[in-house]
């Protein structure tokens, strides 16, 4: 018996669901609805997909219940009232990320999800199964790396252009999407971070609002990170820069190991630098270092993965790639980089909710109109490898 999905929202991530089910990439999922308030969304959907329930609303969709679970690819803001809504109808549900604009929100989902153990919640965070992520975090839980004392990433390779921003009007606002870069291209790279290394402790960010685009929103972002275990870090990020950059560091005290075009090279110390630098009787002498070019098992099932561990998950138990109550933890980053670039503070991680919010509902508040257009574009060639 195959899980009967419905998908509420048609837009440009939908389509790739779509055809990774048409393309049997998917065998035990069948799209059986879909739901999209265009009407000429929900009349693409009905050519792509003849035998499905096609609704005008999210809610319709829930309320009729033609699917056992539905995925939720709409904007951002109303990730967590859909979600709860479909548990509540007992409907299993996987998100995409985020998992919403701010944590209160977010916490009202899953604390819904808790009430109903036996319904399946996951998150669509895609990049948990590439091979080279993968492979970064089973070197760090097996203690490859030795404790970590630093991680840099730089990712820049998420170019977007006016045209992309204008293509539909909740995109780039602070009513609509609640955020930029940081919402929208980042809410992977930021779960990973926290996934690899754990949250920092303390924030100290500076987002630049339509630094490079006609946006109200941030499209150019430093922070720097503090860890519990005394690691810093900095995370950088910007859709105006082209070629773009995507190399993540993280540096230990038995190494150091770059990711960078789909490719991992490890720089394994013979010795613990901390210890070679308590006992080494020389000034300048480092450790000695071997280059080794890390094999991973090639696998990275991206979007089709987690669908397929959702499936399983429903019907056996399997484990999902990841669980709905892990967005929060990526977005909790998000919300303090955010957070601190607005004060010009630092930030304490867990940070004051309340005062986000209240902050943000100011930026909402005089978020600016954009009429809305009728614009789908196809995302298949924007995520898959390292870099997206």
């Amino acid at each position: 018996m195959k899980l009967r999905l419905g998908i509420i929202g048609a837009g440009n991530i939908a389509m790739t669901h779509i055809r990774n089910v048409q393309e049997g990439k998917c065998p035990d999922i069948e799209i059986t609805a879909v739901a999209d308030r265009k009407e000429s969304r929900r009349q693409w959907a009905r050519e792509q997909l003849p035998d499905a329930a096609i609704f005008s609303e999210g809610s319709e969709l829930i309320a009729a219940k033609p699917c056992d679970a539905v995925l939720i690819a709409v904007p951002h803001y109303q990730h967590p009232p859909l979600a709860i809504e479909a548990l509540r109808a007992g409907l299993h549900v996987m998100c995409e990320k985020p998992a919403g604009v701010y944590t209160l929100q977010v916490r009202e989902m899953m604390a819904e999800a808790d009430k109903h153990p036996e319904l399946t919640f996951g998150m669509m965070f895609n990049q948990r199964t590439n091979c080279v992520y993968r492979k970064i975090k089973q070197m760090l839980t097996d203690g490859e790396l030795g404790e970590i004392k630093r991680v840099n990433w730089i990712v820049t390779d998420w170019y977007r252009t006016q045209y992309y921003y204008d293509s539909g009007a909740w995109r780039a606002t602070w009513a609509g999407e609640g955020g930029g870069v940081l919402l929208n291209q980042c809410p992977h790279q930021l779960d990973l971070l926290q996934w690899l290394c754990g949250l920092p402790v303390r924030v100290h960010a500076f987002c630049h609002e339509g630094k490079w685009h006609d946006i109200e929103v941030e499209d150019d972002v430093t922070a720097y990170l503090e860890f519990a275990g005394g690691a810093t870090g900095v995370f950088v990020t910007t859709t105006a820069d082209a070629p773009g950059t995507n190399r993540l560091e993280i540096t230990g005290t038995r190494g150091r190991v770059i990711c960078e075009n789909d490719e991992l090279q490890f720089d394994k110390l013979k010795e613990d630098e901390r210890v070679w630098c308590k006992t080494c009787k020389e000034g300048f002498a480092k450790p000695d270092c071997e280059r080794v070019t890390v094999e991973t098992d090639g696998r990275n099932p991206q979007h089709p993965g987690v669908l397929n561990a959702f499936a399983d998950h429903i019907r056996t138990g399997a484990p999902l790639v990841a669980d709905g109550r892990e967005g929060i933890n990526g977005l909790m980053l998000s919300n303090a980089i955010h957070l601190s670039s607005w004060t010009g503070e630092t930030v304490t991680l867990p940070f004051d909710e309340e005062k986000f919010l209240r902050l943000l509902n100011e930026r909402r508040a005089h978020s600016r109109h954009k009429e809305d257009v009728d614009i789908v574009m196809d995302t298949s060639g924007s995520y898959g490898s390292q870099i997206k």
